[in-house]
């Protein structure tokens, strides 16, 4: 019988192996962090981009009313604290609600319940440290973090595939336009900052760090939960290959994130379960099981042009198929398949807001797959003609760029759901 898990532990010791000699080679890692970090730069000026197309709508349309111009900087800052930004804002400025009101809706403040307190938490203590507000603590908290999480996603890529596929890991993760969220003030960041940090522990079975940053990631985002899944195959692996049942304690540790929130946020309101309350009645959060996701790609390809929120499910679903061939074909690890997974399935469940770039974005081992998968880009020095998978690759990150763009634009117009 073969053994599947011992199949997937060998590829992976063996492409650490092959890849010894490079990874050796700090100047050429330099080198990739400098490339991911420089393709992340150019990704923020595509957000800034996209938002003062807002502002300069605005502006527009107050000269033609004949008011006051709101300034560039103020407008771009209203977009990038926009959506669930507000939310996250009114917990920095009030904390929890003491009371949730029955059949709340999305307009009321004590809505804030429905959204995890890792972040919010993380930049109320950068704002009693810096000068400029809680909107910039909270800008600025993600800006960082999201630099840190390019550096991690090349850190994981290169544990597993070497320092030229984390290069490209970190340039396409990003790019890719679900990064529009690393500079909004919403969660994201820091979720993959812990996730993309606990896989690496769980590869280097580091057990209890792998845990700790679990136990986290879970109470920064419901789909942190996704986490469990990893600690849990990659523990099932470890048992069945060494029996190092230590590992267990990655399983027990990574739900407790969900579960202090859970308590928390009760007791704060004075109300058991009240988290599940207001995502119900606020949110309308149904469940459609990937139904939703199909009916908006169907009718995006009957009617190309009728809806922007049909055009985004279509291509997020096409970017989906497109990744999970890769992850296919490269053989990612186990703990990142089942990671990925749950995250895809909690993006295709409910029946409100399904298949977005924000969600995608957050399966990040999806990005480090496609790297892998994708050809060495080369130039063909005597007739000076670039490969297909050359044209094909920088084709690809000009247009994640543009989506970039597009995206912020349509979030700040309010056009589509984040």
């Amino acid at each position: 019988m073969t053994d599947t898990s011992n199949e997937s532990t060998a590829s992976t010791e063996a492409l650490r192996a092959a890849d010894e000699t490079d990874d050796v080679d700090e100047p050429s890692w330099r080198r990739a962090v400098t490339v991911g970090l420089a393709a992340f730069a150019i990704s923020r000026l595509c957000v800034i981009a996209g938002a003062a197309v807002r502002a300069a709508q605005l502006a527009v349309d107050a000269r033609a009313d004949g008011k006051p111009e709101v300034g560039a900087g103020s407008v771009i800052s209203q977009v990038l604290t926009s959506w669930d930004g507000r939310w996250y804002l009114e917990i920095i400025r009030g904390g929890y609600p003491s009371k949730v009101p029955a059949n709340i809706t999305y307009e009321q403040l004590e809505a804030r319940a429905a959204f995890f307190p890792i972040f919010p938490w993380l930049a109320r203590g950068v704002d009693v440290v810096l000068p400029g507000g809680d909107t910039f603590a909270a800008l600025f908290l993600n800006f960082l973090l999201g630099a840190l999480s390019v550096v991690l996603v090349g850190v994981l890529a290169r544990r597993l595939y070497g320092t030229s596929i984390a290069a490209r890991s970190m340039t396409l993760y990003a790019i890719f336009p679900g990064s529009v969220v690393l500079s909004f003030a919403y969660a994201e960041a820091l979720l993959i900052v812990l996730a993309a940090a606990c896989l690496i522990f769980l590869i280097d079975e580091r057990w209890l760090l792998a845990g700790l940053t679990a136990a986290l990631a879970t109470a920064t985002r419901p789909n942190g939960i996704a986490l469990v899944a990893a600690c849990l195959v990659a523990s099932f692996i470890a048992i069945r290959r060494s029996r190092q049942w230590w590992s267990l304690v990655a399983v027990v540790l990574a739900p407790i994130g969900f579960i202090f929130f859970q308590w928390y946020v009760g007791v704060t309101a004075h109300e058991r379960g009240v988290w599940f309350r207001v995502q119900r009645e606020a949110w309308a959060e149904g469940t459609s099981f990937g139904g939703t996701a199909l009916t908006n790609t169907f009718d995006f390809v009957a009617h190309p042009l009728s809806s922007p929120t049909d055009a985004l499910t279509a291509l997020t679903m096409l970017a989906l198929f497109g990744m999970i061939y890769c992850a296919w074909r490269v053989k990612l690890a186990w703990p990142l398949i089942a990671y990925s997974a749950v995250i895809v399935a909690l993006m295709l469940i409910p029946e409100t807001v399904t298949a977005r770039p924000r969600f995608l974005f957050t399966a990040f081992p999806f990005f480090i797959a496609v790297a892998a998968w994708w050809p060495e880009p080369i130039r063909d020095p005597q007739h000076r003609r670039a490969s297909w998978e050359y044209v094909g690759w920088d084709l690809t990150l000009v247009l994640c760029g543009a989506g970039i763009a597009a995206l912020t634009g349509l979030y700040a117009v309010f056009g589509v759901i984040p």
